[in-house]
């Protein structure tokens, strides 16, 4: 007679994982969503989850398994802080996605930490500079708000400082698109061409234009030491954000809707932290 085979269970195998290395965490915000607040709020629970706590995570986690070496190797940019690395990756075209992971991780994060829970006032000595940049406030929510409003497309919107050799000249409002970062240094990459999913190609201008990063990031000979690369892309100028909005659609189309945009642009105003902003900007008077 034929007897079923004993079948003796085994301690399960275990697999050695190497235990991955998060340098980039989420950072905490001055502005929580609060389960209890009755106030007006820029976001709902759901729309703030989503836009800050899932995509922040999202993009951080990303970037460190970008920057992350494996045993053995070394990676130039691990443990390194956002904007060093944005700045340090734009004239790469090589390192395209950890530019975009990076500016975009920097750039979400720069929207969410000067968002405040109700109204706060601007401090005096930053509205004198405002005043005197726009001719007004409602000049400069004006401009915020209704170029937020008309971006065809996800970016930001910022308010930045600018200043020549270190001095300040006044403050301007400009647009960067997808991750596309406002820094000087970072003005060296060009974001008219994904070159992650672009194939090298001189009729496209890829090759010239990975040419002209090296050449501009080196020097013409390609091995100047880095101190004497050049600062700022021709054309650049000097400035320095101080604000953001946030236009990607994953923001604001929960709470707002397709066409709410303007909605949502005109709702963000009431909730700027102008306090972190003049702190940012260094004008804030104790």
């Amino acid at each position: 007679m034929l007897r079923p085979r004993l079948i003796i269970p085994r301690a399960p195998r275990l697999c050695l994982v190497r235990p991955s290395r998060s340098y980039h965490t989420i950072p905490e915000l001055q502005y929580v969503w609060k389960e209890d607040d009755k106030s007006p709020q820029l976001l709902t629970r759901f729309g703030f989850d989503q836009a800050w706590t899932q995509y922040q995570s999202f993009i951080l986690n990303k970037l460190n398994r970008l920057t992350t070496a494996e045993p053995g190797q070394k990676n130039k940019w691990e443990g390194k802080d956002l904007k060093t690395v944005l700045l340090g990756t734009a004239r790469d075209p090589e390192s395209a996605a950890i530019f975009n992971h990076a500016s975009m991780a920097h750039n979400n994060h720069f929207f969410f930490k000067h968002l405040a829970n109700s109204t706060v006032k601007i401090p005096n000595s930053l509205r004198t500079d405002l005043e005197t940049s726009f001719g007004s406030i409602e000049t400069l929510r004006q401009q915020m708000v209704y170029t937020a409003a008309a971006m065809f497309g996800p970016g930001f919107v910022w308010l930045v400082k600018h200043q020549k050799n270190g001095g300040f000249l006044s403050y301007k409002v400009l647009t960067t698109y997808l991750a596309g970062s406002p820094y000087a240094g970072a003005h060296w990459r060009r974001q008219d061409v994904d070159l992650n999913t672009s194939v090298g190609s001189t009729e496209r201008g890829i090759d010239t234009g990975r040419k002209y990063l090296e050449n501009a990031a080196y020097g013409s000979g390609g091995k100047e030491p880095a101190d004497n690369r050049m600062k700022l892309a021709p054309g650049g100028i000097d400035v320095v954000p101080v604000l953001c909005i946030n236009t990607w659609e994953h923001v604001y189309l929960p709470d707002y809707g397709i066409a709410g945009k303007l909605q949502y642009a005109e709702k963000w105003w009431d909730f700027v932290n102008w306090e972190l902003v003049a702190e940012e900007a260094r004008v804030l008077k104790t």
